[in-house]
């Protein structure tokens, strides 16, 4: 990356790459035999069982594998793309997941393609967590309005930008917000984001960093580190958030605009496919540095209260 000048960055175009699911939908999704609706995800995904480690069994999917589910409930056997790489898996001996995280696999998929929903109140509460601690405001924000571009939504609306990543694109932001040693982070990229001249859409950038991650999971490329760990979702997130410091790194760096935003996502591309370990030590040896003790990964998540009419909001007078 830093023999790459910027001449040449700017001649290459970045590939058009395909959403890995489909548009989420707010109905609700057969999971297991068991229908879940949105809400009812985000609070097994913040509970003690799934942010620890997924050790209750399940049951596999068709041929042993776990299949991507449509937002109707049909499974979608994998394209082109994850057939060629589950033979490399093949030829290359690589490991599989182990069964016991099959499970929490799929609560993460199935997240993925869960939309926004205005009437989940975890739904609001979320976007008002992430609002505020961003912002560090104390202060409420309506559901819609210029404020979400502020944070690098590109409109008044988050969920229009979540389509391709669904709920996890929003569930990673919250985590990396929430955690005590990754907010330092957090709140340093967002700054980054604001720069007169080096400036970015944060959350857009974060969406595209999850759709990585989305593909790194479903091609196989985490399943050493996730039977090391015992976990997923802690994986997931801490790829997370491992790219969105490399990101930052990389734009400091090279002194990254917009213009060279599809270069370094094409990188992080790589790294979390190729080398997710070597990503996720980085971000070890980043967090070693602070002073604070890491977030218990068996607590619940608490969001802050959503605002409501009575509830003074960001610019009111």
């Amino acid at each position: 990356m830093s023999g790459v000048g910027g001449s040449e960055r700017s001649e290459e175009q970045p590939e058009e790459r395909q959403h890995v699911v489909p548009p989420a939908s707010p109905r609700p999704f057969q999971l297991w035999g068991r229908k879940m609706s949105c809400r009812s995800w985000c609070l097994e995904w913040g509970s003690p069982q799934t942010l620890g480690s997924a050790r209750s069994s399940a049951r596999p999917g068709r041929n042993g594998r776990l299949w991507k589910r449509s937002s109707q409930g049909k499974v979608q056997v994998p394209g082109r793309r994850g057939i060629l790489a589950a033979l490399l898996r093949c030829l290359c001996l690589a490991p599989r997941l182990r069964p016991q995280l099959w499970r929490e696999q799929e609560l993460a998929l199935a997240m993925a393609q869960c939309a926004l929903d205005d009437s989940e109140w975890v739904h609001m509460r979320i976007l008002q967590t992430i609002y505020q601690q961003l912002t560090r405001s104390r202060l409420g924000c309506p559901r819609y309005g210029a404020h979400w571009e502020e944070l690098g939504f590109q409109g008044v609306d988050p969920g229009t930008d979540l389509r391709g990543t669904g709920m996890l694109g929003l569930m990673q932001i919250l985590f990396f917000v929430l955690d005590s040693r990754t907010l330092p982070l957090a709140r340093e990229i967002f700054r980054l984001s604001q720069h007169e001249t080096q400036n970015f859409p944060f959350c857009i950038m974060s969406v595209n960093i999850t759709r990585i991650v989305i593909q790194a999971l479903q091609e196989e490329r985490l399943c050493r580190e996730c039977n090391r760990r015992q976990q997923v979702i802690g994986v997931l997130n801490d790829l997370y958030a491992a790219a969105f410091l490399r990101l930052s790194r990389l734009w400091k760096r090279q002194h990254g605009t917009i213009a060279d935003a599809g270069f370094f996502l094409k990188e992080l591309e790589l790294s979390a496919k190729k080398k997710p370990r070597q990503l996720l030590k980085s971000l070890e040896a980043y967090l070693s540095r602070g002073l604070q003790p890491p977030s218990s990964p068996s607590s619940q998540i608490h969001f802050t209260s959503i605002c409501d009419p009575g509830v003074e909001l960001e610019g009111d007078s």
